[in-house]
């Protein structure tokens, strides 16, 4: 081979490691379907979000990664297609976040507040279920909503 084919492949390699090193590979998009869902507080308030539904593996893998910004009445529902226990990580994700774990019933199981983004830090959903809805984080806090609510979508009360 000569000294030039050489180089070249050479100069081809290092520009390829730097190229994947610096992070502009990008992974393919995904498309999130949406509907509205509602949380029904205990004392009777209603509060409507509209959800981009995840409900495929490549979906539940991308979530809300690489989003610098979500609308204070928008969401995303994880659905897990049985109830299991589900660990989430905040990795890849530039927004604080309340997590909300949802039973197959649609009852909010546990409330993981203002998730840390960018932190690879494992956050449980404490026992089985079915659903996790992100929303912004301070959210709940902000609007009362509590374990217990239940949460209504076209989505979680298809069962």
């Amino acid at each position: 081979m000569s000294r030039f084919a050489i180089r070249t492949i050479a100069s081809a390699c290092t520009a390829l490691l730097f190229f994947v090193a610096s992070g502009s590979v990008t992974m393919a998009q995904e498309t999130f379907p949406s509907e509205k869902l509602e949380i029904v507080s205990a004392s009777g308030v209603t509060h409507v979000f509209t959800v981009e539904l995840a409900n495929t593996d490549a979906q539940r893998q991308q979530g809300l990664m690489y989003r610098k910004s979500m609308a204070q009445d928008r969401g995303m529902l994880f659905d897990f297609t049985m109830d299991r226990d589900v660990m989430m990580w905040m990795k890849n994700t530039f927004i604080p976040l309340d997590m909300l774990f949802i039973s197959k019933a649609g009852k909010i199981t546990h409330i993981h507040p203002n998730a840390v983004p960018h932190s690879e830090d494992i956050i449980s959903s404490n026992g089985p279920v079915r659903y996790v809805l992100e929303l912004n984080g301070g959210a709940a806090k902000k609007l009362a909503i509590s374990v217990g609510d239940a949460v209504k979508s076209e989505h979680v009360n298809k069962r």
